[in-house]
């Protein structure tokens, strides 16, 4: 965490280090950015890792859009973090995330690259939150924390959350497109189950559909993301 504070304090901004590439998925392909950390592939130390979901504006195949919003965007601007960012593409417009692909794109990366399979955080923002969710949901004991920011997701489903994830859900008061209830609901029902921690709600007062502007700003997200790991 000494290094983690050493960025806060003094951040490197240097021109953002984005690879781009595509993941064949047999009948499709699925579009993504990498940022690796300074020091990666110095030594064999295995590295955490943020996977982001973007939000539908950023859908399609214009994989550069995907830079310019939530986490990706702190990057290109030059932030540095100490952990891997995955940031795939969801190639359909109108469509949701596609949750099999994801979770291929996950097997193929941490296959090949340098990976702390005990830190691995996933957090999404607007579609790319109930993205988080859904993903969460259908891969219990992958992930180590998760952190959906304006994301929509039916308080039902709090069923299937597994009672070990650590969550920080982030909303606007004032979010028209989808609705602060949502979240309000969702983490009642979680609270009411026997989670092994406390589910954490920032609620942005006054803030509509922008959460993310301020929820991905916030370095106390990232030293919390880093502080959860996987038995």
């Amino acid at each position: 965490m000494k290094l983690f504070s050493i960025f806060l304090l003094f951040p490197l901004l240097l021109p953002a280090q984005w690879e781009e590439h595509m993941l064949d998925l047999g009948a499709d392909t699925m579009q993504y950015l990498v940022s690796y950390p300074e020091g990666y592939g110095q030594d064999t130390a295995d590295w955490p890792l943020v996977l982001f979901l973007h939000g539908g504006g950023e859908s399609g195949t214009d994989l550069s859009s995907v830079k310019g919003g939530g986490l990706p965007r702190h990057i290109t601007e030059g932030e540095q973090f100490p952990f891997i960012t995955l940031a795939p593409q969801n190639r359909l417009g109108h469509g949701f995330w596609d949750l099999v692909g994801l979770t291929q794109l996950l097997d193929d990366f941490t296959a090949h690259q340098r990976v702390d399979t005990n830190r691995i955080y996933l957090t999404g923002l607007s579609r790319g939150g109930l993205g988080a969710w859904m993903l969460a949901m259908q891969n219990p004991g992958r992930f180590a924390a998760l952190a959906p920011v304006c994301g929509a997701v039916p308080h039902s489903y709090a069923v299937w959350i597994e009672e070990d994830l650590p969550i920080w859900i982030f909303h606007g008061t004032d979010d028209q497109s989808i609705y602060p209830s949502e979240t309000i609901a969702m983490v009642e029902q979680l609270r009411q189950k026997d989670m092994k921690h406390p589910v954490k709600l920032t609620m942005y007062e006054g803030v509509g559909h922008n959460a993310g502007n301020y929820a991905y700003a916030d370095p106390e997200l990232y030293k919390w993301l880093l502080a959860q790991r996987r038995d």
